[in-house]
């Protein structure tokens, strides 16, 4: 059974439109540019540079923020979806703007979500350079909103993050989420809200008594400050940035039609968030992986020779890090991903 879909999110249709969209900007290209759509981030050439464009929202995590009246950290997602797309393609963020729609302008609430936004800027160290607020009262509900952003980032283009560069043997390494980031809200929402009637202030054992509230609006984690040296010393052959469709979804994308990442799940404990959301949703763990991130925000791919200098510059910037697997060659019919649990494929 599709959780996901019943909630009303159709992974499938989001690939189909992906796969359509491709179509029509290939029509628009001036120029030779070998990166397709379907990237962690656009990239228009220029010479011996790229310039690399993300753009993302928050989703119906929204919501919640809504109904908590909490607004200083919803900016963070904001900027943290787009930045770590830049920072999977091999790239430094360099700036972002952000898009608010609302119902009424209330500048008091709105000065909160944008001090988030340049929170988030600051932690990615790059610049909010502008924005648009646009008032909407037809609409939205007054107190309603929507966040969305903009960020580009650069880098030589023989040092974009590419399908060519990872190679069999690689090792495999996860950066821990801090909790649900920014995907899977739909049904996080109808498990718990609507299938068990939770109260956003209900503290749970299960969380070692934090209120849902704040487990649920934990920002997002950005990872600039943790990969940046990597990519300077040029350490890294690709990175996964574990968004929406989970490991199963986002770790095939930095990969080329010869290799299969093996993930062993036993690797890591996932955020008690997410045994909360199996038990109560009754989901199997196909659906968990994805769905949501399972504590894991970020894959990184390493040449096993400069393992050891990933993990002591991981190290020194006080990153959590798990080896959680390697890439082997991948035989026809095979996925592009094969994850494990106790030894067993669990997709």
């Amino acid at each position: 059974m599709d959780q996901y879909k019943e909630a009303g999110v159709d992974i499938a249709a989001g690939n189909e439109l992906v796969h359509r969209i491709k179509k029509i900007a290939k029509q628009t290209r001036t120029r030779k540019n070998e990166n397709e759509i379907g990237n962690f981030s656009g990239t228009y050439q220029l010479g011996s540079k790229s310039i690399l464009a993300s753009t993302d929202g928050v989703g119906t995590k929204l919501m919640i923020a809504q109904e908590a009246q909490v607004y200083d950290s919803i900016g963070i997602d904001c900027v943290a979806m787009c930045a770590n797309d830049i920072l999977a393609q091999g790239a430094q963020p360099l700036f972002f703007l952000d898009y608010l729609a609302v119902g009424q302008n209330n500048p008091e609430k709105l000065e909160k979500i944008v001090k988030g936004v340049a929170d988030g800027c600051i932690d990615a160290e790059m610049e909010l350079i502008g924005g648009e607020t646009a008032e909407m009262p037809d609409m939205y509900d007054k107190d309603e909103f929507d966040i969305a952003g903009f960020t580009v980032g650069i880098c030589e283009t023989n040092d974009l993050l590419t399908n060519k560069l990872p190679q069999e043997g690689d090792i495999l390494i996860g950066l821990p989420s801090n909790g649900l980031h920014s995907n899977g809200y739909s049904l996080v929402r109808k498990i718990l809200f609507k299938d068990h009637h939770y109260s956003l202030d209900d503290k749970l054992e299960i969380l070692n008594n934090e209120s849902l509230k704040d487990e649920l609006l934990k920002p997002t984690k950005i990872y600039v400050k943790a990969v940046k040296k990597l990519l300077e010393s040029k350490l890294i052959h690709g990175i996964a940035h574990i968004t929406g469709g989970g490991l199963l979804e986002n770790v095939p994308r930095m990969l080329n039609e010869k290799l299969q990442a093996v993930i062993d799940t036993d690797a890591w404990e996932p955020n008690p968030i997410f045994k909360l959301l199996k038990e109560e949703g009754k989901l199997d763990d196909a659906n968990c992986y994805r769905i949501f991130n399972m504590g894991i925000g970020l894959v990184l791919c390493v040449d096993p020779n400069n393992y050891q200098k990933v993990c002591s510059q991981l190290e020194s910037e006080n990153e959590t890090y798990f080896k959680i697997g390697k890439l082997e060659a991948r035989a026809s019919g095979d996925s592009a991903i094969k994850l494990l649990k106790g030894g067993k494929n669990i997709q």
